[in-house]
């Protein structure tokens, strides 16, 4: 059984992961800071103790990496490696800050750009948080920074990761990112990456 470390997963499990980790094949394990999540591990994405290293086949982390500051990505990016498998890699999604901010320029920040299990999101929640999770004491939920497609890819190769694909999906207001531990063919990077993302057809990084 392969296993996948589910970052920030909050109410989140294996049904809510992309379809390539829904083929019997995969154990999660799940990770947030909240014990109120019911993770496997409670603790922090920058630092994962508990999680030994070349231990886990894959790593998920779903809109995590806007919740630290600029000069932490690099190292959250080193730590999501360190505890891959020499073959394993991580899928990363977080906002589109550029289409975010092309939004904003069209109907204000106050807008509704989509729904989600937590409601109506507007491009104020994108860029700071989501506002109605920090009125309630989550503080954890606040962003401290955000990507456009050239910035989370020069992050990737900051952090060390050989080869790395990613793209835009615009109808989320989100960008994907696949990272590899070690380098491979390119085609079959750019399977995976349709693989364990959301997003169909190649990457364009």
């Amino acid at each position: 059984m392969k296993k996948v470390l589910h970052v920030g997963c909050g109410q989140a499990t294996l049904k809510n992961l992309p379809l390539g980790f829904q083929d019997g094949s995969w154990e999660e394990i799940r990770l947030d800071i909240s014990p109120e999540a019911n993770p496997d591990i409670v603790g922090t994405m920058q630092d994962m103790p508990e999680v030994e290293s070349g231990s886990m086949d894959a790593l998920y982390s779903s809109h995590n990496v806007e919740h630290v500051y600029f000069h932490e990505v690099v190292g959250v990016l080193q730590e999501f490696k360190r505890v891959l498998k020499p073959e394993g890699f991580c899928v990363v999604t977080c906002p589109d800050i550029q289409l975010v901010a092309q939004k904003i320029v069209a109907h204000g920040i106050d807008y509704p750009l989509y729904n989600s299990p937590a409601g109506p999101i507007t491009a104020n929640d994108i860029l700071y948080g989501h506002s109605d999770s920090i009125k309630h004491g989550d503080h954890f939920m606040a962003h401290k920074t955000g990507f456009d497609l050239k910035g989370l890819a020069q992050r990737f190769e900051k952090a060390g990761y050989p080869l790395f694909k990613g793209k835009r999906n615009d109808s989320q207001i989100s960008l994907w990112f696949i990272g590899f531990k070690a380098g491979m063919d390119d085609d079959l990077a750019n399977q995976m990456f349709q693989t364990y993302t959301r997003l169909s057809g190649r990457p364009v990084l």
